[in-house]
């Protein structure tokens, strides 16, 4: 069961990076103006776009996702710890910059904004304790912190 849980995970984790990447590589411009969609504009309240680094910013997103897509198509527990631990490393340092830094957001939005990022590093950080060994909520009961 956990295992189709990791999978599952890593396949969503996997889609959303795979579309980002693919927006912001093949039309940067359009990815800056309009991202995340749906009326708001969080990239760009971090001006001044710059085309190569938006396209850079899509070539991340789509090795990330190529990197968790595997684990998920053929699943082995360390590969899957491999690819989560790098998309935790990505969206804590993310995290970490926004949390500082609000561009030209206002607070609603910068607000609003956070609440992904916090989700892109709770789901990731989840999923690696899933991959562990023996059942998490076994060691917590036992008194001490799995291994």
């Amino acid at each position: 069961m956990r295992t189709t849980i990791v999978r599952i995970g890593l396949a969503g984790m996997a889609a959303v990076h795979l579309w980002w990447g693919l927006w912001a590589y093949a039309a940067p411009a359009h990815f800056f103006r309009t991202f995340p969609g749906f009326g708001h504009h969080w990239t760009a309240g971090y001006p001044p776009y710059n085309e190569h680094l938006t396209a850079d910013l899509g070539a991340t997103f789509l090795t990330l996702g190529v990197l968790l897509a595997v684990p998920a198509v053929h699943y082995r527990p360390a590969l899957a710890r491999l690819s989560l631990t790098g998309a935790l490393i990505f969206d804590t340092l993310h995290l970490a910059y926004h949390l500082t830094h609000q561009g030209t957001l206002t607070t609603a939005d910068w607000t609003a904004g956070l609440l992904p990022l916090l989700l892109g590093l709770v789901l990731p950080a989840t999923l690696l304790l899933l991959t562990k060994e023996g059942h998490l909520l076994n060691a917590f009961r036992r008194g001490r912190a799995p291994s």
